[in-house]
């Protein structure tokens, strides 16, 4: 007999009629990929797992007003960026989202023919994203590491289409230009 992988519109429709061990595999499924989402949008650990928790709550809480399993990743992804910003809201007076401060990267990684090692490499991107605004960094977020398509994320994000491109693009290129001096050291 041949045992298929459960997949995850099988789950949600058996959570859906109240079937908590069919959600709880939902959530070991999910939430690694909307913690790092979270986590990139905050920059903070335990933001990001109050957050975790947060959103798969709420998404247990209103998961029969799914009416498409086939839509559960981009509402899944909505419920974590209305969390995030109703966060960020909250926190406003004392801290805004675009006064965090931007991880450190040490200067000049590819100077003097230094080669670029991959931790170094990683704290760079990160680094890099730092810079770009709240709006970009969440549309890199989505398209290259969560994968996305821009429809997908339009929806996640409240937005046009043409907005989510405009966004991913133009920080697409910021980023090119952050890291082309990476790009040149390592030869």
């Amino acid at each position: 007999m041949i045992f298929r992988a459960v997949e995850d519109g099988d789950l949600i429709r058996q959570a859906a009629r109240g079937g908590v061990e069919a959600f709880n595999l939902l959530v070991s499924r999910w939430e690694k990929r909307v913690y790092n989402y979270l986590l990139r949008l905050t920059g903070n650990r335990e933001d990001a797992l109050d957050l975790t928790q947060d959103v798969f709550l709420k998404a247990y809480q209103n998961l029969r007003k799914l009416e498409n399993p086939a839509r559960f990743a981009p509402w899944m992804y909505r419920i974590a960026h209305n969390e995030a910003y109703s966060m960020f809201r909250k926190r406003r007076p004392e801290t805004a989202l675009d006064d965090l401060p931007p991880e450190s990267a040490e200067d000049g990684i590819a100077v003097g023919g230094r080669s670029v090692f991959p931790m170094e490499l990683s704290l760079s991107v990160t680094a890099a994203l730092r810079r770009l605004s709240p709006e970009q960094r969440e549309a890199v977020t989505l398209k290259i590491y969560q994968g996305f398509k821009f429809e997908e994320m339009a929806e996640i994000l409240g937005c046009p289409v043409s907005t989510v491109k405009s966004r991913v693009y133009s920080a697409l290129d910021l980023l090119k230009a952050e890291l082309a001096p990476l790009r040149r050291g390592v030869s």
